[in-house]
């Protein structure tokens, strides 16, 4: 059996800062470090911060007043700001850059006067701190489309939750198109997203059956399996070897394996021992090679 190992694949920019934030604040502060919402949408991420002495937590009025505080990468809408600025919490914003690129477009568009369409899955963490920051209607292609109430002419600006499926997206995207008039588009899928949905499309000639590394909450990795699947394959969501079904496998020559950005690689090392293919074949693009910046606060942690 030949195993398609797909590049990129495993953590991006915003993961790697986001857990680099609670290592670090746990590292110059001590413990307990509270996190709001899982840092990652990754178990084993999570619950190895927790045994460094991390506490995840769901809401704002959970937290000790006074304690200190990581927001996850997934973006918080204002109204947490506000609630921790009143229980006394000192915050390390661990949002993602480009989903602060999205909530800083929506506040921008609704400035100018422009409607505002959120293409994203409701109840997901990162749509409800974008639809916080001001007023938007969200258009969620997992639904039959349904365009807002306005008018044809009413100027729109169209944003995107980072981790959605690309060819969904643009569907989506047209829709809105043909609704109004005035539809300006800033398409925010995200670079990891989309190249990691890019290389399952090229491994996807290659193989009979697609295993998705990641956590069953991820968006991404779930758009992983949708892409596979979308191009004729079966596809199974697993987040670790223990998950691996070995009759998915049964006759099968050819497999693609594949990760999304919140799943550490050592859970795709460890399903690719246990296979003991013949030949791992990395297929895809290019790795990244992209950092973004952590809070001034930390930096003089790194070292």
């Amino acid at each position: 059996m030949n195993v398609y190992l797909g590049v990129p694949r495993g953590f991006c920019a915003g993961v790697v800062r986001a857990i680099d934030i609670v290592e670090l604040a746990l590292k110059k502060y001590g413990s307990p470090v509270y996190v709001k919402h899982q840092i990652v949408h990754n178990p084993h991420v999570v619950n190895d911060l927790e045994s460094k002495g991390a506490i995840t937590v769901e809401n704002v009025e959970e937290i000790p007043r006074g304690s200190r505080v990581v927001f996850s990468a997934h973006g918080s809408a204002p109204d947490d700001f506000v609630k921790a600025k009143e229980r006394g919490l000192d915050v390390l914003d661990a949002t993602c850059p480009l989903v602060i690129r999205v909530h800083n477009e929506a506040k921008k568009y609704d400035r100018e006067g422009r409607k505002i369409i959120l293409v994203g899955h409701k109840g997901h963490q990162e749509v409800k701190g974008t639809t916080g920051q001001t007023n938007m209607e969200i258009v969620d292609d997992r639904e039959p489309y349904n365009a807002p109430k306005w008018d044809e002419s009413t100027p729109v600006a169209v944003l995107t939750q980072t981790t959605l499926s690309v060819d969904d997206t643009e569907k989506s995207i047209q829709n809105i198109q043909n609704s109004f008039g005035d539809v300006l588009v800033r398409n925010d899928l995200c670079y990891a997203t989309t190249n990691r949905q890019i290389a399952v499309k090229e491994i996807s000639g290659h193989v009979e059956v697609f295993l998705v590394v990641g956590a069953q909450n991820s968006s991404n990795c779930n758009r992983l399996k949708d892409v596979a699947e979308a191009n004729g394959l079966p596809a199974f969501l697993i987040n670790s070897v223990e998950e691996l079904d070995m009759s998915w496998l049964e006759g099968v020559s050819n497999v693609g394996i594949t990760s999304g950005a919140s799943t550490p690689d050592s859970l795709v090392k460890e399903i690719i021992d246990f296979i003991k293919p013949d030949k791992v074949i990395e297929m895809g693009g290019e790795e990244e090679n992209i950092t973004f910046n952590l809070p001034m606060e930390l930096r003089e942690q790194e070292d």
